[in-house]
């Protein structure tokens, strides 16, 4: 059920109305209820819009002044109004492409259903025999079915193809190639691993095919790129998909160069739906060369920051992404922990867990270099976003902004630390202390295979209890921020939004994902609206203007066809938006 507060803004909806005064209004909503997310939380039931921007919070009988003969009125008749979503990170170039080209989309599938989703792709687009690359995407590997199954490069071997095959997992940091492609990145059993990259191994020593983060790096260079017009389709198809969920700006988490020219040439076309913040990844070379590095970060600002934010939507670059660690999931393990992995040290039959010996990677970016950087980053006015996934790479990323903070004492540096899917208890108090944003995904607290089957055995029951700890890290005072990381899973922000409060999975997965996950008591209803809105604006650094429903701000809301505040909770998921509109412009209407 929603909170006693709630009920109390529902019961409540009628406030004193603010007003600026002028000329009436090009657009006024009436007779609903509309959460506005300022700092009383208020819902009103009318707003006004003129030249982009809210000049009318308030009751119905107070907007009548707001209306002339042009203005639009729209009648709500009740249908429930928020702040357009605010995404704190994802990756929309790459949704994009993903939706353009050959997708698992994020299916369990048996090694038989595997290989044929993939031959399907293959026989689709025979023109690219025997040379071109398949690429292949929103892969679950930890769906595979039945649990447990590892897939391996003879998966891709058996296809009916000469091509080369990648296969990309839906996290973002593992990679399965055929045996061409391996040969292709000259990948042998003589290889070794790389800072920041590993290269999984048979019982021989071979390469099994499966590649995490740096390791398949090399194939940057080796697959030819999308042209331009290819880019900028994939481009207006992430915002239009972000347009149909009521996401109205967020953080483009690690945007290569290319990405930013194909959202400035949308942007120039009109096209522009969405605020988009670009946030270009500092690598782990350039802890060698960290001048030369915020030289071309500062570079791509003055060519890729559109200035002020206003009414037309503009782009935003004025962040920078570091990873310093992969993810906790099995099989890949690539997130670094505090305390080791454990291990089954007795038999499938008999399991016997305990302890081993690994905890990941280091942190990709040392101590010293990471402190560095963060200083480098805060003087030159360009907000960190950090990928911190295990509980090591959390107190790394908070040790680096301690730092930073000592070094730059007072300056307002909002640094956001997307994932934390486990942080240690001791550094709950610390994301308030040193005002860091926990950025976080909430579909990803349920249980699932990427929860339940590869997790829970191998952290232990203390630390599985207090996985993805959004209600822990908001009870303990952090700044608690939603970030979608999509395409890693499909977008679907409400679906997220009841996660976030009942910490379940969709029924239809069946009994064995049924109940809570952990002992994490989730968020509110209303925690769940703020972090989506206005938090993640202030992680974004741009509260000053959406966020919230406020005057003077910008009109960037969404309508929704029901009220995630008082309809049954679990049926938050089926909402769905009718209208989205950013800067006073309808972007999105449901037909």
């Amino acid at each position: 059920m929603f909170s006693s507060l709630s009920r109390r803004l529902l019961i409540l909806a009628l406030v004193p109305a603010v007003a600026m005064s002028g000329t009436p209004a090009e657009v006024v909503y009436r007779q609903g209820q509309i959460y506005t997310a300022d700092a009383a939380n208020r819902v009103v039931e009318s707003l006004a819009i003129s030249k982009g921007r809210i000049v009318y919070v308030g009751d119905d009988a107070g907007v009548t002044a707001y209306v002339g003969p042009k203005t639009e009125q729209k009648m709500l008749s009740g249908a429930f109004v928020m702040p357009g979503l605010v995404d704190g990170h994802m990756h929309p170039m790459e949704g994009g492409v993903r939706a353009i080209g050959c997708s698992l989309h994020y299916a369990a599938l048996t090694v038989a259903e595997f290989r044929q989703r993939l031959q399907q792709c293959l026989d689709a687009d025979r023109r690219h025999e025997p040379d071109g690359w398949l690429e292949a995407t929103n892969w679950f590997q930890q769906a595979m079915l039945p649990a447990g199954t590892l897939a391996n490069k003879t998966l891709l071997d058996s296809l009916n193809t000469q091509r080369p095959i990648l296969v990309l997992d839906a996290f973002g940091h593992t990679v399965l190639a055929n045996s061409r492609a391996l040969a292709a990145a000259h990948i042998t059993k003589l290889s070794v691993d790389m800072p920041g990259g590993r290269i999984n191994r048979d019982a021989n020593g071979e390469p099994n095919g499966l590649l995490e983060d740096g390791a398949y790096a090399v194939y940057e260079q080796l697959i030819p790129p999308l042209t331009a017009q290819q880019y900028d389709a994939a481009a207006r198809a992430a915002l239009a998909e972000m347009a149909s969920q009521g996401i109205t700006t967020a953080l483009d988490a690690d945007t290569p160069e290319y990405a930013m020219h194909s959202f400035q040439r949308v942007m120039q076309a009109g096209g522009l739906t969405a605020r988009v913040h670009f946030a270009p990844e500092i690598q782990i070379a350039d802890i060698k060369r960290p001048a030369a590095a915020l030289r071309q970060i500062v570079s791509l600002r003055k060519r890729f920051d559109g200035g002020t934010i206003g009414a037309p939507a503009s782009l935003t670059l004025r962040n920078a992404k570091l990873y310093l660690d992969g993810v906790i999931a099995g099989p890949a393990f690539t997130g670094a922990v505090i305390d080791p992995y454990f291990i089954n040290d007795g038999t499938p039959a008999a399991p016997h867990w305990v302890p081993g010996l690994s905890r990941g990677p280091e942190p990709y970016f040392p101590a010293a270099p990471l402190a560095e950087w963060l200083i480098r980053l805060g003087r030159a006015g360009i907000d960190p976003h950090l990928h911190v996934d295990g509980d090591r790479a959390v107190r790394a990323g908070l040790d680096g902004v301690e730092a930073m903070r000592q070094a730059l004492p007072g300056k307002d540096i909002r640094v956001g630390l997307a994932h934390d899917e486990l942080v240690h208890p001791d550094d709950f108090p610390r994301f308030q202390a040193l005002g860091v944003y926990p950025v976080l995904s909430f579909q990803w607290q349920k249980p699932a295979p990427d929860t339940l089957d590869q997790l829970k055995d191998y952290l232990g029951p203390a630390r599985f209890s207090i996985l993805e700890p959004a209600g822990l890290l908001l009870r303990a005072g952090a700044p608690v921020a939603y970030g979608s990381d999509w395409p890693v899973d499909a977008l679907n922000p409400w679906f997220a939004f009841k996660v976030a409060v009942t910490r379940e999975n969709d029924p239809a997965t069946g009994p064995a994902y049924a109940g809570r996950l952990g002992d994490d008591p989730g968020l509110s209803r209303l925690e769940t609206l703020r972090a989506m809105t206005v938090t993640a604006a202030r992680e974004l650094h741009c509260d000053d203007v959406v966020g919230s429903l406020e005057l003077g701000k910008l009109a960037d809301l969404v309508v929704l066809d029901r009220s995630p505040l008082t309809v049954e909770v679990r049926d938050i998921a089926n909402v769905k938006v009718i209208e989205t509109v950013l800067g006073g412009k309808t972007v999105f209407r449901a037909h």
